[in-house]
Order: structure tokens, then sequence, then C-alpha cells
């Protein structure tokens, strides 16, 4: 088996902003000081301070920053240059350089604009560069390894910014989320800020409601919004994980439909179809359907944004009346993709890293099985012989470089 990982989970049942997060690892044991200490390093005009308060009766941490309010807008070269100057920890840096990158790259998306030309306004404010190096350096005090949240309310309404009064979520909140599991709202306001957005994207490795997970900390970070009958909190639990946690995980579409009619070879051209549309995967189940007639399953996995269009070539291709569509949580092993060389030419690699395999090597080769029956079929070679070839060239090289 493999290691447990020392692991925070985010539960975030009223959304995530910066300061919530910092506050509720405050919470959850991050000592304050050394973020005071890195903070001082910056000579920006800013104290950090925190104060318990009770959200619907529950007891947790507000962050307090005091911090001028006419401060200028930064770009991000200048952010990157204020946080390699901050004498991070090398995995908190990094942390903190990723969180502004994916934020940045969604700030230029929207105001169709370059990447190092981006106004950073209200997330360049003291406030939230605080908020995000100081959650960074809290998860590097607390020794993080792992990140996982569970899905996200959003918010709606209207918020009010530089640019005038924009929709719940803010664009960039809601072009960072893209792709992410979201939550019911369960009050109207802005829930997850784009800091608290740009720290989800970023950070964490694995969506989950439920994770497994043994905790012995419990961090509440408060939302400077109050509702009467909702606590706006960020609930942190830390401890560690089991080793399921190492492995990543993400959201697909699973289609599937039952077929009675159809003679095999136009299933088989169904699934080839929906591949060619962008499927993960497809595949049939022999079934007995009603008043039993022979039929199959058809089951294919679509990726998150692509499920209509593939589920439109399915029933093109099938004649089927209507698809069952559910979307599920999926565990997959960390891979890296390469190649190596064959007597016959260049063959793609899938590179899994594998759990629990005592004795075996970390990394396992996949040659492309399309690759590997090209060169076959050009060279009137066994596949078998191509296939072994292929990952012994494979084991030779190593996997590639991260």
């Amino acid at each position: 088996m493999g290691q447990f990982v020392a692991t925070a989970h985010l539960d975030c049942f009223s959304g995530i902003a910066g300061d919530m997060l910092l506050a509720a690892l405050i919470d959850a044991g991050a000592p304050i000081d050394p973020i005071r200490a890195m903070l001082e390093r910056l000579n920006l005009p800013v104290t950090l301070g925190v104060e318990e308060v009770s959200h619907c009766g529950v007891r947790a941490l507000h962050l307090e920053v005091e911090a001028p309010a006419d401060q200028p807008a930064r770009h991000l070269p200048e952010i990157q240059e204020i946080i390699t100057a901050a004498g991070l920890p090398p995995r908190a840096r990094q942390r903190a350089l990723d969180a502004f990158q994916v934020l940045g790259e969604a700030e230029a998306a929207i105001h169709n604009v370059q990447l190092d030309k981006v106004h950073f306004h209200e997330v360049g404010a003291l406030d939230s560069i605080t908020d995000i190096l100081g959650s960074a350096l809290a998860l590097d005090l607390l020794e993080i390894d792992h990140l996982s949240a569970a899905p996200v309310p959003l918010g709606s309404g209207r918020v009010k910014c530089d640019h005038g009064w924009m929709p719940v979520p803010a664009p960039a909140t809601a072009l960072l989320m893209r792709g992410l599991p979201l939550a019911p709202n369960p009050v109207e306001g802005e829930l997850t800020t784009p800091t608290g957005a740009s720290v989800l994207k970023a950070w964490v490795h694995q969506w989950t409601s439920q994770p497994l997970l043994t905790y012995d900390r419990v961090g509440h970070g408060a939302g400077t919004r109050r509702y009467p009958t909702h606590p706006n909190l960020l609930r942190v639990f830390v401890g560690h994980g089991s080793p399921a946690a190492e492995l990543e995980t993400d959201w697909v579409w699973q289609l599937e439909t039952t077929i009675d009619d159809q003679p095999g070879e136009v299933i088989a051209h169904a699934v080839s179809r929906a591949l060619q549309a962008g499927a993960l995967d497809a595949h049939t189940i022999a079934t007995q359907m009603k008043k039993g007639r022979p039929g199959c399953l058809l089951v294919v996995l679509a990726p998150e944004g692509r499920e209509a269009d593939i589920a439109r070539v399915v029933l093109a291709e099938t004649r089927s009346l209507g698809l069952r569509k559910n979307r599920v949580a999926r565990w997959k092993l960390p891979r890296r993709a390469g190649e190596c060389a064959t007597p016959w030419g260049a063959v793609r690699v899938k590179w899994a890293k594998q759990q629990g395999l005592k004795g075996a090597p970390e990394w396992q080769p996949s040659p492309e099985f399309d690759d590997c029956q090209a060169i076959a079929i050009a060279r009137g070679l066994p596949l078998v012989e191509v296939t072994r070839v292929a990952t012994e060239s494979a084991w030779a090289a190593g996997p590639p470089a991260d």
C-alpha cells in the first residue's frame, strides 16, 4: 500500500474567498506569526489580524487585513516579483505563482489583452496578495501535500467591481470554475470570488464531497457577509489521506442507451463515431430487454463540455429515441505522455504512475496501440512483436520529466 499523505480538505458549502481560506487554515493550526513576518519582508503597508466571530452559532475566525484603499492596479510581472521577494519556501512560492498565473490567464481572456498587460484591480490589491501568499505559506506550515475540495456554490445576483455592476459569478470566477464541480447556491450573493476560484483551480488535486481522510483538526474561516439562516463559513479538515488521495480525479458524463433494433455492425460503427467525436471511452454490454428480446447497452464516457455533441452523434447513429446521462466522478492514475524510438520509427507512450505495486517501478509505460498497429501493418510484422520492442524501448528511455 502507498504512504498516507498530509491532506487538507476544503468543505466549500458556502463558497470560498481568499480571506476565508487563510482564516480557516490559521484556525486549523497554521501559526500566524510566520505569515506576519513574511508580509513584513515585502515592505508593503499591510497588517494582518484575526478575530473570533460567530456565524449562526458556529465559532470561526475572521481575517482582518488593514491596508490603504488607494492601491495601484498591478500587472502580473509585478505581482510575480512580489511573490519572489517574499522569501517563501519553494512549494509555497510555486503555489502562489500558480494561483496568480491562472487568475491572470482568466483576466486576459475576459478583457482580450496579453497576459503581461492584464491590470489586476481588486485581486491586485494588498488584501488579495495577502490572502494568496498567506494561504500558500499556511499550507506549507501545515506540511500539506495534497488538497481536496467539495463541489462549490458560486452564488447569484450582482456584484460591484471596478468595471461596474457584474453578474454573479463574476466573469473571472465563471471562467476559472469552468469544468469544475459546482453545488447549488444556499443563499443569494457572491459566494465564490475570483481569488477563491483561482486557488481552487491551481491548488486542488481531488474533487470529492467526502475524501478518504483521517483528520485531527478542523478550521473555520468566516466570510464578511452574514446571512440569518446560513453560516457563511469555509471549513477545512486537516489530517492524513489514504493512498487513494494520491489519485487524480475529474468529472465526466456517462451516456447510455439500450438498443435492440440494430445489427452489430451498426452498433460498432456508432462506437467508432462516438470516439471520433471526442468520447473518452465507449463499450457495449449484452443485455436482455423487455419481452425477452436480446439487445445491448451502449455506454459512452464524454468529457465535460462535449457531452451534448457526442450525444447527438450516438442518437443519429443508433436511431435511439433518447439517452440517459449521469455526471460521475472518476479516479485516474497520474500520467505523462512521451514517446520512444523503435527500429521502425517513433511510437507514442502513455506513462502511468502506479500505486501499491510493491517492488515494481513507480512509472509504467503503455505504447500507443494505433502507432504499433500502423507499424505492424506497414512492415508486415506481428503486432505483439512491435508492442514488445516499443515497451522495451520505453523502459530503456524512462518516463519523461514532469
